[in-house]
């Protein structure tokens, strides 16, 4: 394939109209744990209203049973995909175990030793004891702590429609596979490079319970007085070496979807996974048959994106605001067309960055690596913020105000989500803060009225009957 720089770019997206840019689909997966009302970790059942796990299409479980994962369908826009999220985390609320409550941040409340704490049950069959088996070997690996961190998946596809616009002047030299296939490649590659500012902006688990971890403990350098720890600069625990990592780093290549399955099946082989789902990257390109990913990928292509860097937004009832949403749709966009560099070591320096910020990114004198030079934190992100800017301008995208929003986190830290929850652990404690907060959204949830929209009726009807409709 010829150079991506040369194929998707700023003027290739120029020949489109801003409605057919915007066009595609977009997904939230949000997990979350049940707590009782001390905030402990509550271990019963699964609320039988969202069973059987492996056929509900919108409410399931994640690593523990006590994880509720709420996946939403794909939207068209942040509006429509914020209020089927409201809708779900409405239905999830109105129908938790009597005294219980959804947790709001990505770390955990108190946690209790790890033979207690419950590995999703999916019951009998052999698609039930395959994800059980996977899930035990994740607890023997990594530790069933850590597996109770939760996060927003964020899922981006452009359309059909739109893709073969692009490839039509280039279908004599490759398939619409291969031109797809290079769209989503290089977003993945400039995802990697660019993740650290994702964290930035969208960060929020900065303490833990005295009951988490004592590897993630001893990172964090304040206490609360209450029984909790937490970061003086840091900004993103389960995006550190206490969260989501592989035992060892991997670097798959990401030059063509046959190299990359190819590292898989070595890693695979060679014991440093026991299957490609395993892979912690910080995005995941997503064949038509996930159950088969690596066959999929080869044959299919990749048919959209999903990272996974968001920590939850405790101060968003639904995990994340909608600006959020719109923001990484735009910076899909954005990943598009801004320019590769020819840096080899750019997998390397995109998790240096990664972990800088997620355990320093509110040091005003952090310094981050771009292409194996030192730049200030803030002077990168200035730049950045200014490149969507103008691309937006320039597409005529009307997502100025989107933009200028995130622009205000990085003028002002202090209005980092980050900052915010450590003055609220400074002022009521990590606990007391986080209870307060699961308290009052579930009072708000569970007095909304049943909605009058039919598409969201659909969607709760198979919610509410395990993806069985009556």
């Amino acid at each position: 394939m010829r150079n991506p720089n040369d194929l998707f770019n700023t003027d290739a997206l120029g020949q489109l109209s801003p409605e057919e840019i915007l066009e595609g689909g977009i997904g939230i997966e949000r997990e979350g744990l049940r707590v009782n009302g001390r905030g402990e970790l509550a271990l019963t059942p699964h609320p039988a209203v969202f069973e059987p796990k492996l056929t509900n299409p919108y409410v399931t479980t994640d690593f523990s049973e006590s994880q509720i994962e709420i996946v939403t369908p794909t939207g068209s826009s942040p509006e429509e995909i914020y209020h089927l999220l409201s809708a779900l985390t409405t239905a999830v609320h109105q129908h938790l175990n009597e005294g219980e409550l959804y947790w709001p941040q990505s770390v955990p409340g108190i946690v209790p030793e790890e033979d207690l704490i419950p590995i999703a049950d999916y019951g009998s069959g052999e698609a039930a004891r395959k994800a059980m088996a996977y899930r035990e070997g994740l607890a023997r690996r990594y530790g069933k702590k850590k597996q109770l961190i939760s996060g927003i998946h964020f899922n981006f596809s452009f359309s059909d429609a739109t893709l073969k616009k692009l490839w039509a002047p280039h279908q004599k030299e490759m398939t619409f596979k291969d031109y797809k296939n290079g769209v989503y490649l290089k977003i993945v590659r400039n995802y990697l490079r660019h993740r650290w500012f994702v964290i930035y902006l969208m960060s929020a688990s900065v303490g833990a319970d005295d009951s988490f971890t004592s590897t993630c403990l001893s990172s964090l350098s304040r206490r609360d007085g209450h029984g909790a720890s937490y970061w003086e600069y840091g900004m993103s625990l389960r995006n550190s070496d206490c969260g989501y990592r592989n035992i060892n780093p991997l670097f798959p290549r990401y030059d063509s979807v046959a190299h990359f399955t190819s590292d898989i099946r070595a890693y695979i082989k060679g014991g440093l996974l026991s299957e490609a789902k395993e892979l912690y990257t910080q995005i995941r390109m997503k064949p038509k048959d996930v159950g088969n990913l690596l066959d999929s990928l080869e044959e299919d292509g990749i048919q959209y994106v999903e990272t996974r860097t968001i920590d939850l937004n405790p101060f968003d009832p639904c995990g994340i605001a909608e600006d959020d949403i719109a923001f990484m749709r735009l910076f899909m966009i954005y990943l598009f067309a801004v320019p590769e560099t020819p840096y080899e070591n750019w997998q390397i320096e995109g998790l240096t960055n990664e972990n800088s910020v997620s355990t320093r990114g509110l040091d005003p004198g952090l310094s981050l690596q771009q292409d194996g030079e030192s730049i200030n934190l803030f002077c990168r992100a200035k730049q950045i913020i200014r490149e969507m800017q103008r691309l937006n301008r320039q597409l005529n995208l009307g997502c100025g105000d989107i933009i200028k929003k995130a622009a205000c986190r990085v003028d002002y830290p202090d209005r980092t989500y980050a900052r915010r929850l450590m003055r609220l652990i400074e002022e009521e404690g990590y606990l007391a803060g986080q209870l307060r907060l699961a308290k009052s959204y579930h009072i708000d949830f569970v007095s909304r009225p049943a909605p009058d929209d039919p598409t969201i009726q659909t969607m709760l009807n198979k919610t509410l009957t395990g993806g069985q409709t009556h």
